[in-house]
């Protein structure tokens, strides 16, 4: 009797211990698939940015045309305080003329400013920031900037980096300093430049950062980008999700190219005196670009420059391209 109780006791333990590594083993490739799929979920992280544009900062106090120069200084620390106040910025981008005049003493009256950010700033070309022919040429400006400012690396007026794994940000320089003119134009080593970082960076997000539009958000023969056709070209072979920031017409508007968003920005000098605040969610199948205009929170002023332009419509543009979420679709 004692035998053959000990058999049905083994018997038992046998097919308890049996079971008991099949339930094992079946939590574990469950386990294994969450983890799979919490990594494929959370590995493509998201990303914060802000872009000012067209400061136009001066020492003047005289508001010139539509431009309340005079408030420059006020306005851009509004802006300056809205971004240090909103969470999680990866970093900040100005889109060109953050002085008004070319002047190296204009430049090192707005850095106090500007580095009260407590974010990584970095800084694009606009046509108002090399003197044509003058002393603050941009290699000044670019070695000012660099003494100035720990995260501004670059020797070029052109250069890129990896904000974080998934991402690649350009910067390029499409200002014209051997003439006086608004007009804009990439030339054509920066070209051949810009196709081999974009041949690069196939798998990542790309964000490009300019003063002169590559498409205008309204027609304006004196201030186009001369060689916009061949520009879009180049970024248009690519199929990775790619978003282009400009700025220079001081308006709004977003344009959606299939995997390519062009969004042209407000500035902060001018009706709407307004900047931008860009989440980008990156998902395993999509991008998600949720695109908001912060305006600065000077009620006079932008009552003010409101009544200085000729139509304000123009500048605001409709209310997608104020505040918008796009969605482009990931390629294999």
């Amino acid at each position: 009797m004692k035998v053959n109780r000990k058999r049905k006791n083994l018997k038992v333990k046998k097919r308890e211990s049996m079971l008991s590594h099949a339930l094992n083993g079946m939590f574990t490739i469950i386990l294994a698939g969450l983890l799979v799929w919490g990594y494929e979920c959370c590995s493509a992280s998201d990303l914060k940015f802000a872009q000012v544009s067209d400061v136009h900062f001066s020492t003047r106090k005289v508001n010139t045309t539509f431009k309340l120069t005079a408030e420059s200084p006020r306005l851009l620390d509004d802006a300056i305080s809205q971004i240090n106040e909103t969470p999680d910025i990866d970093f900040v981008m100005f889109t060109g003329d953050l002085i008004d005049k070319s002047f190296e003493k204009e430049l090192t009256a707005v850095l106090p400013h500007v580095e009260k950010l407590k974010y990584p700033w970095y800084f694009v070309f606009g046509n108002h920031d090399p003197c044509v022919g003058g002393y603050l040429t941009k290699q000044l400006y670019i070695d000012i900037l660099r003494n100035h400012n720990k995260n501004f690396t670059t020797t070029k007026p052109y250069y890129s980096f990896v904000p974080q794994k998934g991402y690649k940000v350009i910067g390029l320089d499409s200002i014209i300093d051997t003439r006086i003119t608004s007009n804009g134009q990439i030339d054509e080593e920066q070209l051949k430049w810009l196709d081999e970082e974009l041949s690069k960076s196939k798998k990542d997000i790309v964000l490009i950062f300019l003063h002169v539009p590559i498409i205008e958000p309204f027609p304006s023969e004196g201030h186009k980008l001369l060689n916009a056709g061949e520009v879009q070209a180049t970024i248009e072979k690519y199929k990775n999700p790619i978003a282009v920031f400009q700025g220079h017409y001081h308006a709004n508007k977003i344009t959606q190219h299939e995997n390519v968003l062009y969004v042209s920005s407000p500035a902060l000098v001018s009706y709407p005196n307004a900047f931008r605040i860009i989440s980008i969610k990156n998902e395993k199948k999509r991008v998600i670009f949720d695109i908001q205009q912060r305006d600065t929170r000077l009620e006079n002023v932008r009552n003010l420059a409101k009544m200085m332009v000729f139509s304000s419509k123009l500048y605001t543009g409709d209310a997608k391209d104020q505040n918008g979420v796009y969605e482009i679709k990931k390629k294999k």
